[in-house]
């Protein structure tokens, strides 16, 4: 088989930066990115500058991506914990409310019992409560999903262990879908030593052993989303460096050659990148097709070279597989070997599936 034919991924965690950090990633650039590796959809996190916890601030993001994004989209709504009215705001317009119950990059963090209480009382969907949660604070989401009978998403699992407590949770009724990360599934904390800062990322690395455990426990996960963060080279080599790597552009190969080694079939890849983005977040499916180039073979993924604004990424020297020759949304070629076919504006929201 030369060539591999499929609807597009869907990335449903990314953050591209625009507002509030154009130099990292814009809207642009990070939708070209996303076309370049195979994707048509992100999902886009509040944790901007300015936070988009008001609808203003989301009415003015939305106009953003309207303008500039030339893959489709759907964005997430943040909440300070307080203004309470606002998140309710803009709940029909977002795919899902992101709430961060420990320290990552921004400043979004809320933790505070009562008003995380209030939260998932007020929340009135249709999208899930989305959690950037460390293994600590994964039973609390859990519990306060139970109490208001809220659709949990637990993103980037920090540990193959959290997929126990997350699939007991299911089998008491509470509804509750979970993601991976590739740098879970691919990196180990040894690549600290080797990489640096720019293995650095909230959740951090595990063990080789853990690593392991994810692959062996992936039938327990719902998807796999890349939390595509990307810092400058520069900013990763201060004192004190942000957390966050780019992986838009490094799933597909990464997973391609995953089925070439037997750790993935086809089926399972297709569910974790596509239907089941789709299906946790409500979303229709947007009428694309990828064709994928397999003639090259297994090849060593470079360090430098890529679309994202960025320009690295931690996956240097892993295997990959297949190269995206081409890309259709709703009928037209927009993507061919490298060159970008559409205006920036072509890419539109992705829409919820009726009832």
């Amino acid at each position: 088989m030369s060539s591999l034919v499929f609807p597009g991924i869907i990335d449903a965690h990314v953050h591209l930066r625009e507002p509030g950090a154009t130099y990292k990633e814009d809207i642009l650039s990070g939708t070209v990115a996303a076309l370049a590796g195979g994707v048509v959809g992100v999902l886009d996190m509040p944790n901007n500058t300015p936070p988009i916890t008001i609808a203003e601030r989301f009415t003015a993001k939305q106009a953003l991506f309207a303008a500039k994004a030339v893959a489709d989209y759907g964005l997430f709504a943040g909440t300070d914990g307080v203004h309470l009215d606002e998140m309710v705001a803009m709940a029909p317009h977002a795919v899902g409310l992101k709430l961060y119950l420990d320290e990552t990059f921004g400043n979004l963090t809320n933790r505070e019992p009562r008003a995380l209480a209030q939260t998932f009382e007020a929340w009135p969907g249709p999208g899930p409560i989305a959690v950037h949660a460390e293994s600590p604070s994964i039973p609390t989401a859990l519990d306060l999903a139970e109490r208001y009978r809220q659709h949990l998403h637990v993103c980037h699992v920090p540990h193959p262990d959290d997929l126990l407590v997350i699939d007991a949770a299911r089998q008491r009724g509470i509804r509750v879908t979970c993601e991976v990360t590739p740098h879970h599934l691919f990196l180990a904390h040894d690549a600290v030593r080797r990489l640096g800062a720019m293995a650095l990322m909230k959740p951090p690395l595990v063990s080789p052993q853990a690593r392991t455990l994810f692959w062996e426990r992936l039938h327990m996960v719902d998807l796999i989303a890349t939390d595509h963060a990307p810092h400058t080279r520069l900013e990763k080599v201060l004192p004190n460096p942000p957390p966050g790597v780019p992986g838009l552009e490094t799933t597909l190969p990464l997973l391609l050659a995953a089925v070439e080694e037997g750790r993935l079939t086809y089926e399972r890849f297709f569910d974790l990148v596509y239907a089941n983005p789709l299906r946790v977040y409500g979303l229709a499916a947007p009428a694309s097709k990828v064709t994928v180039d397999l003639s090259r073979g297994r090849y060593r993924l470079p360090l430098e070279g890529y679309h994202t604004r960025c320009g690295w990424s931690p996956f240097a020297e892993q295997w990959g597989m297949g190269e995206v020759e081409t890309v259709a949304l709703r009928g037209q070629v927009i993507w061919r070997r490298g060159e970008l076919l559409v205006a920036p504006g072509y890419g539109r929201p992705l829409v919820r599936v009726a009832g």
